[in-house]
């Protein structure tokens, strides 16, 4: 298809997008179909038990998603911060999460704005699909720094499994600690790392490893 622009002839096949190239990631499997809602709207099956296998989602999908909806807010962004949202007492597969929350930046603007992508509805202000906050004024805290889109290539599942390899030992001796996720770029490493948190946050946290979010390599252990 041609289009006359102006005194020119553009061939459009020969237009490049200005959208940054972001290999899609594998979708989760679609839920099954529930037949009750049970606690925080998490399905429950006809057994009764909750269906968690399949209402999850990995960081970079929900990435992904959010993504793709952020474009219409700026299309400068960077990122800042994603983590993922605890939603109520059940735990979702390794690696992934019911619900995670998503912060870009956009230099042009001045703004942060913070976006969630949940696979369910359920209490804090969780809403299934990809939510958008009310923008706030951009300032510099503490030592997260702004990080191209295409820095995210390993996703969190196989960061998880990553981390994983060096904390046999630990999880040995404490099986049931629930894990969360942050992905940031900061000075203590070259690159946007994500850090795999055995605890229900940073602070409430005695263990957590970084895994390099562009190679999948094995940075430091915090204990």
């Amino acid at each position: 298809m041609v289009v006359l622009v102006g005194t020119n002839i553009v061939q459009l096949s020969q237009v490049k997008s200005e959208t940054p190239s972001f290999p899609p990631p594998v979708p989760p499997a679609p839920p099954p179909t529930p037949t009750s809602v049970g606690p925080v709207g998490i399905p429950v099956g006809s057994n009764g038990l909750t269906l968690v296998t399949s209402t999850d989602a990995t960081g970079r999908y929900a990435f992904h998603q959010v993504y793709i909806a952020a474009r219409t807010w700026a299309t400068d962004m960077q990122g800042l911060r994603v983590t993922n949202i605890p939603v109520g007492t059940q735990i979702p597969p390794p690696g992934k999460s019911y619900a995670w929350e998503v912060t870009f930046v956009s230099l042009s603007k001045g703004k942060q704005r913070m976006y969630t992508y949940s696979v369910l509805e359920a209490e804090g202000n969780v809403h299934k699909g990809v939510f958008g906050n009310v923008e706030e004024n951009y300032m510099q805290r503490g030592q997260a720094r702004l990080w191209n889109i295409q820095a995210l290539k390993i996703d969190s599942d196989a960061a998880y499994e990553a981390a994983l390899k060096k904390s046999a030992d630990y999880v040995k001796k404490n099986p049931d600690k629930p894990i969360s996720f942050l992905l940031e770029q900061t000075p203590r490493h070259p690159n946007l790392t994500w850090r795999v948190i055995w605890g229900p946050s940073v602070s409430a946290s005695n263990y957590s490893v970084y895994i390099d979010a562009s190679t999948g390599l094995y940075m430091e252990t915090m204990r």
